[in-house]
C-alpha cells in the first residue's frame, strides 16, 4: 500500500487507472469505504481515516471521501471549509473526493470504485446529504457483484432531524438504499436497537465494532503541563450544539470551589450561543476560558495536555471522538449516561458516569473525577477489535475469509503506556 497525496479540492484520483488504483493481489477481501473527507471537517472525518488504515492492516483497502457534502452557505462550519486542519492521512489509496451536486466527480468516484474491484462497500453513515451519491455507490458496487455494508454513527443527524423537509426526505429516501445493503455495523447495543427501531432491520445481519481509540492526538506522559498547586483544570472540547449539554457544565461549575478552572474549546453550530451567554453571565466566568472555535489537531495536545479532567455532559449521543481522546490521553473524563457513551467508557478506569441534564449531579461526578487524577488510565478500545467486528460481518454475510474474524488480535490502544502514578497525570 502506498500513502495517498495530500488531500485537495481536486480528485486523486483520475479517469486513467494508476499503480495506487490497482487491487493488491491477495486473498483477502477487497473493501472500498466511503465517508467524510477532509473539506468539511467534522469528527466522521477523522473515523472514516482511522477506519480505513486499520482495515488496510489486514484486508486490501481503499477509501472514496465525500468532499462537498452541501452548498458552503448551509455548513455549520462555512468559515473553515476547505482549511486542512487535520494531521492524519490515509494509508491507502483514496479518491478525493464526491460533492454533493455529483456531476462529474460520481462518475469518477464510480469508475475509481470499479477498478478496486471491491468485494464490500463500506458505506459511513452520518447526514442525508450524502445520500443520493451513496444509493449511486451502493447501486454501481451491487451490479458488479459486491456487498454493500452500512456502518451507522447515528440513524440520522440532530440538526437535521429537527429540520422537517430534511428529516422527511432521509427516511424516506433511504428505505431503497436500505434494500441493498448486506449488512450493517453499529458502535454499540444501543444503537443496535434504535436502528432496529426506525428502519427494522431484524433480519439484515449486524455487528458492534465499538469506537476505536483516537491516539493519533496524545503525546507521551512527559509532555503533559503541570498545573498550579491545588487548581484542577476542566476541558469541555467538540462542537457547541443543543444536545451537547454545555449548559448544564456551566451552571454545575458555578457551584466548584474556586480551585476548579474550566475551558471550553469548540465551535459553535446551529446558532446555539446559549452556553456563550451562560459562560458571560456566570458568577464564575473569571475562572472559565471559551475558546469558539474548531481547533487545528496541532492545538489538541495543547488543551488536552493542559486539563486535568475531561467533562462531557451529553443530553444524547450515540458515540463522542472527544471521549475517545481523552481515553488515549488516560484522563479522567466526566460522562452522562446516555446513549452508547456507556458502552464506550465500560472497562476505563477513569470514567466517572453522571445522569444527562443534572446540574448538581455532575458537579459531585466532576469532584469525584478530581480524585482520579493520580494515574493515567488504560485506554480499553482498540482498532485490532473494530477490525475483528468486520471481518466475523463479512464471514456473516458470505464474504470468502482467508483468516476468521475470531482468530484476530485483540490489543489495547497503539500509544499505551502501562499506568503509572505521576502528579502531572499524562
Amino acid at each position: 500500500m502506498s500513502a495517498s497525496p495530500t488531500p485537495t479540492d481536486e480528485p486523486t484520483s483520475t479517469d486513467e487507472p494508476t499503480p495506487t488504483d490497482e487491487p493488491t493481489p491477495i486473498d483477502e477481501p477487497r473493501i472500498v469505504v466511503v465517508g467524510s473527507g477532509w473539506h468539511f471537517l467534522s469528527g466522521i472525518s477523522y473515523y472514516t481515516c482511522r477506519l480505513s488504515n486499520a482495515l488496510g492492516e489486514r484486508f486490501d483497502v481503499g477509501a472514496v471521501l465525500m468532499r462537498r457534502l452541501l452548498p458552503k452557505r448551509l455548513y455549520p462550519g462555512r468559515a473553515r471549509v476547505g482549511q486542512r486542519l487535520s494531521d492524519l492521512r490515509y494509508e491507502v489509496p483514496v479518491f478525493d473526493g464526491v460533492d454533493w451536486f455529483a456531476i462529474p466527480s460520481l462518475l469518477r468516484a464510480i469508475r475509481f470504485v470499479g477498478r478496486r474491484q471491491p468485494d464490500v462497500l463500506v458505506l459511513q453513515w452520518w447526514t442525508g446529504t450524502v445520500l443520493h451519491s451513496y444509493l449511486a455507490l451502493a447501486l454501481a458496487a451491487r451490479l458488479r457483484g459486491a456487498r454493500v455494508v452500512i456502518e451507522f454513527h447515528e440513524v440520522q443527524d440532530t440538526g437535521e432531524a429537527a429540520h422537517r423537509w430534511a428529516s422527511l426526505y432521509t427516511r424516506w429516501m433511504i428505505k431503497p438504499l436500505l434494500r441493498l445493503t448486506s449488512g450493517v455495523v453499529v458502535h454499540s447495543r444501543f444503537d443496535l436497537v434504535a436502528l432496529l427501531s426506525a428502519y427494522g432491520l431484524g433480519q439484515v445481519p449486524a455487528q458492534i465494532a465499538l469506537h476505536g481509540p483516537y491516539d493519533h492526538h496524545s503525546v507521551v506522559p512527559a509532555a503533559r503541563r503541570p498545573s498550579e498547586a491545588g487548581v484542577c483544570r476542566l476541558l469541555f472540547f467538540g462542537t457547541i450544539r443543543p444536545y451537547k449539554g454545555l449548559e448544564d457544565l456551566v451552571e454545575a461549575f458555578a457551584g466548584l470551589p474556586a480551585s476548579y478552572h474550566l475551558t471550553v474549546v469548540g465551535e459553535t453550530w446551529e446558532g446555539w450561543d446559549l452556553p456563550a451567554r451562560l459562560i458571560a453571565q456566570s458568577p464564575a466566568a473569571g475562572r472559565i476560558t471559551l475558546v469558539n472555535r474548531y481547533v487545528a489537531d496541532a492545538e489538541v495536545d495543547h488543551y488536552f495536555g493542559a486539563a486535568d479532567v475531561v467533562v462531557l455532559p451529553y443530553r444524547r449521543s450515540s458515540a463522542s471522538g472527544p471521549l475517545h481522546i481523552a481515553m488515549s490521553h488516560g484522563l479522567p473524563v466526566v460522562v452522562t449516561a446516555v446513549g452508547g457513551l456507556v458502552e464506550a467508557a465500560e472497562g476505563y478506569s477513569g470514567a466517572v458516569l453522571t445522569p444527562a441534564a443534572a446540574p448538581g449531579d455532575l458537579a459531585v461526578a466532576i469532584e469525584r473525577a478530581a480524585g482520579l487524577t493520580a494515574r493515567r488510565h488504560a485506554d480499553p478500545s482498540s482498532w485490532e477489535r473494530t477490525v475483528s467486528a468486520y471481518a466475523r460481518l463479512l464471514e456473516e454475510i458470505g464474504v470468502p475469509m482467508t483468516v476468521s474474524g475470531q482468530e484476530l488480535l485483540t490489543a489495547t490502544s497503539s500509544n499505551q503506556i502501562v499506568p503509572e502514578l505521576a502528579p502531572d497525570l499524562r
